[in-house]
């Protein structure tokens, strides 16, 4: 079974909620956490240890100068403006390069090969007993992420219990994150940016056809437009976190909620029961 955590907006604790969730699994059963925030991961924060890494590489292509005669197709083809030919020679915008392979079929003369880039790593740790970590960590400067969360996804591709830690908003990394996934969970909070970007994620895990829910963090007590706006497109919401200086005071401290305060395991087994009932898989 594989979880998503997703929220349309950064600061809500959903990587709070995926720490928790999959350290009260760990207790019971094998679980693999993906860390699929790949510009910045932090659930090796809640668990530190060894890891090993892996690059994580995509190919861009190379010109040979001689064999090229700027015929311009590789230019024409590239649809993200990365290969501009001029009347001497072919320039190349590495950073813009979506690795598709095309500019080399089109080239009629064999004049461009593909090398391989490193733009990220993917570390995988034993952090604690019963769980497995993945972190996909994308190289400074580097704008693809999509490729990173990919080979993150890959390393946990075989595991029968995953949960992916999913990037803010609603682009394509979340879209990445999301793809595959049997259920998962939306965080937000009880403020207008919550609510309205609760909408913008719910409406891409609606047009993903993934079974979703909702988690309220840090609630104050004033949910209720967050409740009618669930209430309104059938999500149920699955779990409220008060707002507590103590659960802050845990969480910015690196500790765990369910480890300090155990008697949130239940709340968290009860919301695994939710994704597994929300995802049509029998108890």
């Amino acid at each position: 079974m594989k979880i998503a955590v997703a929220s349309g907006k950064g600061g809500t604790g959903k990587s709070m909620v995926a720490a928790n969730l999959a350290y009260t699994l760990s207790l019971a059963e094998p679980v693999t956490l993906v860390d699929c925030d790949v510009e910045e991961p932090n659930l090796h924060l809640f668990f530190p240890g060894p890891g090993e890494s892996s690059e994580v590489t995509i190919p861009v292509p190379g010109f040979d100068t001689v064999a090229c005669d700027l015929c311009g197709r590789c230019g024409e083809f590239c649809r993200f403006g990365a290969i501009t030919v001029l009347r001497d020679r072919v320039l190349l915008f590495p950073e813009l390069c979506h690795s598709c392979g095309g500019c080399m079929l089109v080239c009629p003369k064999g004049a461009i090969t593909e090398s391989p880039v490193r733009i990220g790593t993917v570390t995988v740790s034993s952090p604690i007993p019963g769980m497995t970590l993945v972190t996909g960590l994308l190289d400074t400067g580097s704008p693809l992420a999509v490729p990173v969360i990919g080979a993150a996804k890959a390393r946990a591709a075989t595991h029968p219990l995953v949960l992916y830690d999913s990037s803010p908003g609603t682009a394509c990394p979340m879209i990445t994150t999301l793809d595959g996934s049997d259920c998962c969970l939306l965080v937000t909070e009880s403020t207008p940016f919550g609510l309205h970007d609760l909408e913008l994620a719910a409406d891409v895990v609606h047009g993903m056809e993934i079974p979703a829910g909702v988690v309220i963090n840090r609630s104050d007590g004033t949910d209720q437009a967050t409740l009618d706006f669930c209430a309104e497109h059938d999500l149920e919401v699955m779990m409220t976190v008060p707002f507590d200086r103590e659960f802050a005071v845990i969480q910015n401290r690196g500790g765990l909620l369910c480890r300090e305060r155990p008697e949130w395991q239940e709340r968290f087994r009860a919301l695994y029961a939710g994704c597994r009932r929300l995802a049509g898989v029998s108890p």
